[in-house]
């Protein structure tokens, strides 16, 4: 079976590095709030050429604590707009709607998949506040007239860099593109913890101290609570695993790149619909290779049949949720036609080249 993600081979590449700092976090008795966090904090700000690096708990909290930390600084009020992509993962929206804002949901770019910048035009009101941007399967999305529209608006531009850790936009890192991004570190993404972790960007100094306080029961000193805050922390042991893997995030996601080049130009099937490559390979990172097929259930068994695992990101678009029973009978016919289509092929940085070719001749013979 070629599985669709091998967690245990990718963190064995750097097993012996690993094991000797949890081996010394073990030791130090100090295991939250402590050099070792403050350590990857500084090599995560460097990394993305920002001012300011937080780790926080998971990708969902470090999106709701930007979006809270806005409103205590005064820049957004409950009943605020943020406008999301319609075709995003759930945590986007929640960290929207859990700050009592109202999500306004654009329609994606079939070609990308991310936010319609055109569309993004189209939605913007007076009580629009922000643009939430999601960079989605490892591609970025920006474009000077995204920020000029921003500026125009006084639109904060905020990034859920869940997905695309190390890609660019013209030199400039992913984190560092809009006011303030929000990472995840599960343990699936491109930089993994082993464990659910999470980190802010921003180059804010205000948004940052205000963040920290937040993140920290709303305290910036032990027992005087500042704000209502919550408990949101990265903590030691997930620090050091994710800056000795942070060393290699170039090189692994170089090798994505490659894999994705080989599905690109080694999959001629007609029926099924290749992601775009980007004239600039650095804007992308392939988190995920994404196809579509108006046969994608019935491929995805073919291909489980033939020994190869995929998942499918996302099956239910989020304004067919439950959760979100308000718009349940909207319509976003792009959003739509992906969630119905699309389905991720195994892609890491330990796929082998029998993996690589397997994978694309199954999906040449599939009728």
């Amino acid at each position: 079976m070629i599985k669709f993600l091998d967690l245990q081979k990718i963190n064995k590449l750097h097993q012996d590095e690993i094991e000797a700092q949890l081996l010394e976090v073990f030791r130090s008795g100090w295991y939250l709030l402590g050099e070792k966090t403050k350590i990857f904090e500084t090599h995560l700000s460097s990394y993305t050429g920002t001012a300011h690096a937080i780790g926080v708990a998971n990708g969902l909290d470090a999106l709701r604590l930007i979006l809270r930390a806005y409103i205590e600084l005064g820049i957004m009020k409950a009943g605020d707009e943020i406008l999301v992509p319609s075709n995003t993962y759930i945590a986007s929206i929640l960290a929207i709607s859990d700050n009592g804002l109202i999500p306004v949901l654009v329609e994606p770019d079939l070609n990308n998949y991310n936010i319609d910048i055109k569309g993004i035009k189209e939605k913007v009101t007076a009580k629009t506040k922000g643009i939430l941007l999601v960079h989605l399967y490892g591609r970025t999305v920006f474009s000077q007239e995204l920020k000029n529209l921003a500026e125009t608006h006084n639109l904060k531009i905020i990034e859920d860099n869940a997905q695309a850790i190390g890609a660019e936009w013209n030199g400039k890192r992913t984190g560092n593109l809009g006011d303030a991004a929000g990472f995840s570190f599960y343990p699936g993404k491109n930089l993994g913890a082993l464990g659910d972790a999470g980190a802010v960007t921003t180059n804010d100094e205000d948004l940052a101290k205000t963040i920290r306080a937040l993140a920290n029961y709303g305290s910036n000193q032990k027992y005087v609570n500042i704000y209502q805050g919550l408990n949101s922390r990265l903590d030691e042991i997930q620090a050091v695993v994710l800056d000795v893997k942070l060393k290699y995030i170039d090189k692994e996601n170089n090798i994505r790149r490659q894999i994705a080049k080989r599905f690109i130009s080694g999959i001629k099937n007609p029926s099924v619909v290749l992601p775009e490559n980007p004239q600039d390979e650095k804007e992308h990172v392939w988190h995920v290779f994404v196809i579509r097929s108006e046969k994608r259930d019935e491929l995805q068994t073919y291909l489980l049949e033939n020994g190869i695992q995929t998942l499918i990101h996302y099956p239910i678009p989020p304004h067919h949720q439950e959760a979100y029973k308000e718009w349940n009978n909207l319509s976003f016919p792009v959003s739509e036609k992906i969630h119905k289509e699309v389905l991720s092929l195994p892609i890491s940085p330990v796929m082998t080249e029998e993996e690589i070719n397997i994978i694309i001749d199954c999906l040449n013979q599939f009728q």
